[in-house]
């Protein structure tokens, strides 16, 4: 098996969730291929009919600054003074279309491998919440019958309440 030109963890780290869906922004891809990343964006604006908007959307304002205010991006410069564009797993591979390069090839099969093992991480964790999730509901369920028979047993160890003795004789009222 060929040694990777790259740890795939490294990669693993460049894939965000906006929008729900897992994605990689221009900058980082530019960065991994070695090319610029204008010159990315550059093949991607020539290749428009390649790229609809479920492979690849630019990020608005607000999403930007998120991503720099939860220490994702150290800050706003990493974007090289424009909004970035993310790339879908899918944008990811079409860009293997776009950019031809040996490097380009060897990147783009890493990160394919890597959306695919993030997506079976979150199959496993899917799985692993569920287990919770059901184990939570059983023991909602025993938790009502435990406060049924605690309070049946108190009902049995409480005293016996005394019962007004009615007293023989006439009574009056005054």
């Amino acid at each position: 098996m060929k040694k990777e030109i790259l740890p795939i963890q490294i990669i693993e780290n460049k894939i965000y969730i906006i929008r729900g869906l897992k994605v990689m922004l221009d900058s980082d891809l530019a960065h991994l291929y070695m090319v610029k990343p204008i010159a990315l964006r550059q093949q991607v604006k020539r290749n428009k009919e390649r790229f609809p908007g479920d492979f690849v959307f630019q990020l608005t304002k607000e999403e930007a600054h998120i991503l720099v205010s939860q220490n994702v991006i150290p800050n706003s410069r990493y974007f090289g003074g424009s909004l970035p564009y993310a790339f879908t797993e899918h944008g990811v591979a079409m860009l293997s279309s776009v950019l031809k390069s040996k490097r380009a090839i060897e990147i783009n099969i890493l990160i394919i491998r890597a959306f695919v093992k993030i997506r079976e991480m979150l199959s496993v964790h899917k799985d692993i919440v569920s287990a919770i999730e059901k184990l939570q509901r059983e023991q909602a369920d025993q938790k009502g019958h435990i406060i049924a028979i605690v309070q049946a047993i108190n009902k049995l160890l409480a005293p016996p309440k005394e019962k007004r003795k009615n007293t023989i004789g006439f009574r009056t009222r005054e």
